[in-house]
């Protein structure tokens, strides 16, 4: 039986010695015929496992290689070296897996975050990896634990689906008709759909929120956490196409409790990773910091991780609407000085990454909810604030990131919702079902989307997103 190994991490944080136990890993180091680094993925520490010299046979010691899986079995004592409380001394030690030493790619020794993408299947086994995954787990975990304790329904919004809910036309197309070009085809020239699997056009989703708004009208509160998809085409280290995304979708509630329950959500994950996942928080913290010596240092983060993650869960998040940051950005030396790729220059226009990074980074040094944007760079169905010219929208903006979260109170009236989708085009007849819920027992209600990435991306003080998702999706990238 197999199951009755002790875990790595339970046995280097543990007092107790002097008792016969069975671990299993793989071998980071093997030092002098007789010290083995041993590594099961539960810690990024590793568990020194002594070998007497002359006990193992020759075959055995040299199938003792970086990266080869082994069982052994012996006595847990405490350690007479430095670096671990305690160390197990084997009384024997049998190979599950061998590893090719010359063929293996992780040596012992440092890899670019560039090399281990390509190797994605194996990354997981370095120590920065290990770290990160395990406090993705750690988020993902109090996603659920948060929206539970509060009475949301886990809701699956479905990954194949007909309706475009951004409006933003960049998807996925699922389809079981032929690409030669012999599809059946339109008068017009397009393709005709009767005959495929759906008997309709459908893409993957983009986004579960308007199923999600359904089901908030029954329950009231609800999330979503799922996979979604963009066919953008950006290589950015921000962008990925296949990402997660928590979509809570909230009835009897309008933009201030929407941005309460955002601010207080994101609190609550990041706090649950700093208490359990400290020792991966602080092993990433410090890499950060080795990374960052290597910029100028007007480059370099005001903060460690540590004390930015501390910051963020015990300080209120500044709120300001749309317009007044507008008035901040136009002002602002950066501005004034052309250091802004886009300048700002009027009322109205999309902040990019560099505007809202400004604002969260060098002007208020704190994550910031921005409000009230402008109708005409959201989507339809935002509610329509009384000034005819902006919309009951939030984003919450983060530090080294950027958006992090977007949201909006929902346009509950059903006539202000056809104008608007007229307005923009988007077909009513398409989305009748969604306008059904404006139709019976419409009320006041708000939610939110959180890309899951962007928020492991900062927990864990990555540069890049695709070294947070197990198995990056992005342009010309589709690997394993």
């Amino acid at each position: 039986m197999f199951n009755n190994r002790s875990r790595i991490k339970e046995l280097l944080t543990s007092d107790k010695t002097n008792y016969q136990t069975t671990v299993m890993g793989w071998v980071r180091t093997f030092r002098n015929n007789q010290f083995i680094a041993l590594n099961d993925g539960s810690t990024n520490n590793n568990l020194q496992v002594v070998v007497a010299l002359g006990s193992l046979d020759e075959t055995t010691i040299k199938r003792i290689t970086t990266g080869a899986c082994i069982k052994a079995v012996g006595e847990i004592i405490p350690s007479l070296g430095k670096g671990q409380k305690v160390e197990l001394i084997a009384n024997s030690v049998e190979i599950l897996g061998d590893s090719d030493a010359e063929k293996f790619p992780l040596q012992p020794k440092k890899h670019s975050l560039e090399f281990l993408r390509e190797i994605a299947h194996l990354r997981f086994r370095t120590n920065t990896f290990g770290a990160i995954f395990r406090v993705r787990h750690a988020l993902a975990f109090a996603v659920h634990e948060f929206f539970n304790k509060k009475n949301f329904v886990y809701l699956h919004t479905p990954i194949i689906t007909a309706s475009d809910a951004e409006g933003a036309g960049e998807m996925f197309k699922v389809t079981t008709l032929p690409l030669d070009g012999t599809a059946p085809k339109n008068e017009d020239g397009s393709i005709n759909f009767k005959d495929d699997f759906f008997g309709r056009s459908t893409n993957l989703t983009v986004s579960g929120q308007l199923e999600g708004e359904l089901a908030a009208m029954a329950f009231s509160d609800i999330y979503t956490f799922g996979p979604t998809f963009r066919a953008e085409n950006s290589n950015t280290a921000r962008h990925l196409a296949e990402f997660w995304m928590i979509e809570p979708e909230m009835a009897f509630s309008d933009l201030e409790d929407n941005m309460n329950i955002a601010e207080e959500f994101i609190k609550y994950i990041i706090k649950y990773a700093m208490d359990n996942n400290r020792e991966d928080l602080e092993f990433l913290s410090q890499r950060l910091e080795e990374e960052e010596k290597s910029k100028p240092q007007n480059e370099r983060s005001e903060m460690g991780l540590i004390e930015k993650l501390e910051f963020v869960v015990n300080n209120d998040f500044e709120r300001i609407t749309y317009t007044e940051a507008i008035d901040i950005l136009r002002e602002s030396n950066h501005n004034k000085k052309k250091k802004f790729q886009y300048l700002i220059n009027e009322w109205g226009i999309d902040l990019q990454s560099e505007h809202e990074r400004y604002l969260v980074e060098k002007h208020f040094k704190k994550p910031v909810i921005l409000t009230n944007y402008p109708k005409d760079i959201k989507a339809f169905y935002m509610r329509q604030n009384d000034d005819g010219k902006t919309v009951a929208a939030m984003d919450i903006l983060a530090p080294g990131i950027g958006e992090i979260v977007g949201g909006s109170q929902r346009e509950e009236r059903l006539d202000k919702l056809t104008q608007r989708m007229n307005e923009m085009h988007i077909p009513t007849e398409e989305l009748d079902w969604y306008l059904d819920t404006r139709r019976f027992g419409a009320c006041p209600h708000a939610g939110f989307g959180l890309g899951f990435e962007r928020m492991v991306l900062f927990v864990t003080g990555m540069g890049n997103i695709r070294d947070v998702i197990p198995f990056p999706r992005y342009p010309k990238s589709a690997s394993f």
